[in-house]
């Protein structure tokens, strides 16, 4: 490899302190490297270009913004933990240079994940590598969300809101509302209501080529989340329609391919 960007948390000091000292690292084996804030995505996609492994460095939110970055292209990314779960983290900070040159050398293997593409109306298009959540805005009413799955309306949900995540977002805000965890190279997609009111509260799972059409209706604005990262507020009565992306997010890991059952309890623990 001849091109490496790091993108780190800014507000984490030991994020930004260890960025540093990748860049350093990588700097001393003669390879390019850049560096950015994970918040400054535009900055970052600027500099993709050549770029042929982005390290992450933060917890799994940050590397949420990293998807941001790479999409469409397929510039895989390694993630260097410094948060507490880590469930999409290959790299303890501790382990990060004592690992980086077995990655460097082309002894990692790449783990591809699905993601969804997200559209409101006829206008808006997003790409969620974790989840779309559609639902009630800041004031803490129940919102009504017409649930379509292959154009079958399935049911009104009366909830905070309605859950749509991936494989890779099983593990995260769907476990909390209750839903299932999937095998992360799953293509399958997760429904989940969160706080359901006298309406079907199972979460459901959907094949891959299901297509979701979520719609909203609330007395005050309602709002969507993707990824946690993009918060939009809706109108009353816009639908989101939520399907594959023909993009996905490729992972440069180390690791055995198996690890994922045998860490999956210490990971849910919050630890490695």
């Amino acid at each position: 490899m001849n091109r490496v960007g790091i993108l780190y948390h800014p507000k984490v000091d030991a994020a930004i302190s260890k960025a540093k000292s990748l860049e350093q690292f990588l700097n001393s084996r003669h390879i390019t490297t850049w560096i950015s804030s994970a918040w400054e995505t535009d900055k970052a996609r600027a500099q993709l270009k050549g770029t042929e492994l982005l390290l992450s460095v933060g917890g799994d939110g940050t590397i949420l913004r990293a998807a941001m970055v790479v999409v469409p292209a397929a510039t895989p990314i390694t993630g260097v933990n410094l948060g507490t779960l880590g469930f999409m983290t290959e790299l303890g900070a501790d382990e990060a240079e004592m690992e980086l040159p077995n990655l460097l050398a082309g002894k990692g293997w790449l783990d591809e994940r699905a993601m969804l593409e997200v559209t409101v109306g006829n206008k808006v298009f997003f790409h969620a590598l974790n989840d779309v959540v559609v639902g009630r805005g800041a004031i803490p009413r129940l919102v009504h969300v017409e649930t379509r799955i292959d154009g079958q309306l399935l049911t009104i949900y009366r909830a905070d809101g309605v859950i749509v995540a991936t494989a890779t977002g099983s593990t995260g805000y769907s476990l909390a509302a209750g839903g299932p965890i999937l095998h992360p190279q799953s293509k399958d997609k997760v429904l989940a209501p969160v706080v359901p009111h006298l309406s079907l509260g199972y979460p459901l799972v959907l094949p891959a080529a299901s297509v979701v059409e979520l719609k909203v209706k609330a007395v005050h604005q309602p709002s969507m989340s993707i990824d946690g990262q993009i918060n939009l507020a809706l109108a009353n009565g816009d639908t989101v329609t939520i399907r594959l992306s023909p993009h996905t997010v490729h992972f440069l890991r180390i690791h055995p391919r198996d690890l994922f059952y045998g860490s999956l309890e210490q990971r849910l623990k919050g630890k490695r």
